[in-house]
């Protein structure tokens, strides 16, 4: 074995990432199955972890011999290891958010939200406004947005404000709009809508920009709130199993205290933000940034949802044929700010769900490459060192990527653009898209296998907080294509579910990708970052219906365990 161990020696200092890895690891993870990520069969005997990195993955008689004499030997016994899985679309102030505010992702009626409403101001007798979020309408028994005499019927005394599940709408009652000053006479931001009653009084519900209108009702928190919010938002991830996550929409505030934990190093998963456009400076010149946090990414958005008919499509709404959706952002703004970024390489992040608010983004990406063409492009992530400037690219991002025209697919591969999607969406959406898109629309529609089919890199998320933020339902949604309750309606394409490796991978590689960090993340290999995920069950074998009864057991994120189940 000593000589096995002197000739492993130059493999390692080699590893993955070209740093110097210890040769002698402190940590041995066995027993169980671990699944190195490099195909669905690939597993390995034991890991051996030093100094935040794996330092071996084979046999357990090669991990002793490089080890340090008593080593920590964790046995995971029935538990399977996966590389850690990467949330690479989540605004995780809104995750800590939700745990703090009126949660109303369960409700499923008007008459259920306010009784929800009515518990809470029950519970919260002395708070003189409520914030909630998390409602959507789309097969509620009432057939229709909540409005605010809906509210008004049970709190009509302080202000209420409801934000629908997908952050592009809001329910207001009165005496919230009466404190925002607004009536009828209010104009209608653009990229945004005020809906009306037969009278032509706001109803209470307000769309995409318009929900700005509501700001003034609630003081914004302090950083001290801020700071909580975010703290409570990685207790929850860590807990669900993720060891990383892309944080997009990320404000100056937020990404002050995040840079000031990270520096403390108080922040327990790595986290790769994208900004909002006036905190591009930040991933300009580089957040300051500990170990586990890079900003590099700018957010966009090009139009809204189409649970609440604001995602931009070429034809009209099935369901509402007087609108096509609503355009967030016109050409010349978003080609000054391409410039800007491709002359920084920062990478842009642009949202787009309707398959015109899509069409129009590979548009302008395609325009400012073409004009970028004699500029060499390269990622300016810490932890690459090296790259190859054509194999790199700038990995610009469509986020959501939800409803694309076939004749678009191609053109993600060929402008080398990423989808990044969230699979839970198309197992909530079943419910009401066929309504809103017609049965003919629904081929290019959370198309995940015929993006990958394309040579397309998917990298998985979830949206939380407008969804629940679980791997386990997303892995689910990506390979098995229904609803949680295995319902799938007619024309739902089953054929665009993935394989399990390939939904893996959707969670793994692919946001290692993503955020130009495959060389250090997304695999199980010699020279990696020690970041794994350990669950209960083999979710690449077992049946359907048993993947979302698999639990997290342990999280692991640069060799150190940031959580781990009670019974383990």
């Amino acid at each position: 074995m000593r000589a096995l161990a002197l000739f492993l020696f130059p493999l390692v200092m080699l590893g993955a990432c070209n740093r110097e890895v210890p040769i002698r690891a402190h940590t041995i993870y066995t027993g169980g199955t671990i699944y190195t990520g490099l195909s669905d069969t690939d597993t390995v005997e034991a890991v051996a972890v030093g100094d935040g990195l794996i330092v071996y993955a084979g046999t357990m008689n090669n991990a002793i011999s490089i080890s340090k004499d008593g080593a920590n030997i964790i046995n995971l016994g029935d538990a399977v290891m996966y590389p850690g899985f990467v949330d690479a679309h989540v605004h995780l102030l809104g995750v800590g958010e939700r745990e703090m505010r009126l949660n109303l992702d369960q409700v499923r009626s008007i008459a259920e939200l306010q009784a929800a409403l009515l518990a809470w101001r029950e519970a919260n007798p002395d708070v003189t406004s409520i914030q909630g979020r998390g409602w959507i309408e789309t097969h509620w028994p009432e057939g229709r947005f909540p409005m605010a005499e809906d509210l008004d019927a049970v709190i009509d005394d302080i202000p209420v404000v409801l934000t629908r599940a997908d952050g592009h709408a809001l329910v207001a009652n009165q005496s919230a709009m009466d404190f925002a000053g607004i009536t009828y006479e209010t104009p209608v931001p653009e990229g945004g809508d005020i809906l009306k009653s037969e009278d032509g009084t706001p109803n209470g519900v307000f769309i995409d920009l318009a929900m700005a209108l509501l700001q003034p009702v609630f003081e914004a928190p302090d950083e001290a709130e801020i700071r909580n919010a975010i703290e409570k938002g990685y207790d929850v991830y860590a807990a669900r199993g993720w060891t990383g996550l892309h944080n997009m929409s990320v404000t100056e505030t937020e990404l002050n205290i995040l840079s000031d934990m990270s520096l403390d190093g108080a922040i327990p998963l790595r986290t790769y933000n994208a900004v909002q456009p006036d905190a591009m400076e930040w991933a300009i010149n580089g957040a300051p940034s500990g170990e586990r946090m890079t900003t590099q990414a700018v957010k966009l958005y090009i139009d809204g949802a189409l649970g609440s008919r604001g995602a931009l499509l070429s034809a009209p709404y099935a369901d509402a044929p007087d609108t096509s959706g609503l355009a967030l952002m016109k050409r010349d703004e978003a080609l000054e700010l391409f410039e800007i970024a491709l002359d920084e390489n920062v990478q842009i992040a642009m949202h787009a769900i309707g398959d015109r608010g899509n069409s129009l983004a590979l548009d302008w990406m395609e325009t400012a490459f073409a004009a970028h063409a004699e500029k060499p492009v390269a990622p300016k992530s810490p932890l690459v060192e090296e790259s190859d400037e054509e194999e790199t690219g700038p990995r610009w991002r469509i986020e959501h990527a939800q409803i694309v025209r076939p004749k678009d697919q191609a053109r993600f591969a060929d402008l080398g653009i990423i989808a990044s999607m969230q699979p839970s969406h198309a197992i909530g959406d079943l419910h009401f898209a066929p309504a809103r898109l017609g049965m003919d629309r629904l081929g290019g529609a959370y198309a995940w296998q015929s993006l990958t089919d394309q040579g397309v890199v998917v990298a998985g998320g979830s949206d939380a907080p407008v969804e629940v933020g679980d791997p386990m339902i997303e892995f689910y949604a990506a390979s098995v294509r229904k609803d949680l309750t295995g319902f799938s309606s007619e024309g739902w394409h089953p054929e665009e579910k993935l394989s399990r490796y390939e939904a893996l991978k959707l969670f793994t590689q692919n946001p290692a990708f993503a955020s130009f960090q495959e060389d250090e993340l997304g695999t199980i290999e010699t020279g990696k970052i020690a970041d794994f995920t350990v669950l209960d069950q083999d979710i690449l074998t077992v049946p359907d219906e048993a993947l979302l009864a698999t639990r997290p057991v342990m999280t692991i994120v640069g060799g150190e365990r940031v959580w781990q189940a009670e019974q383990h």
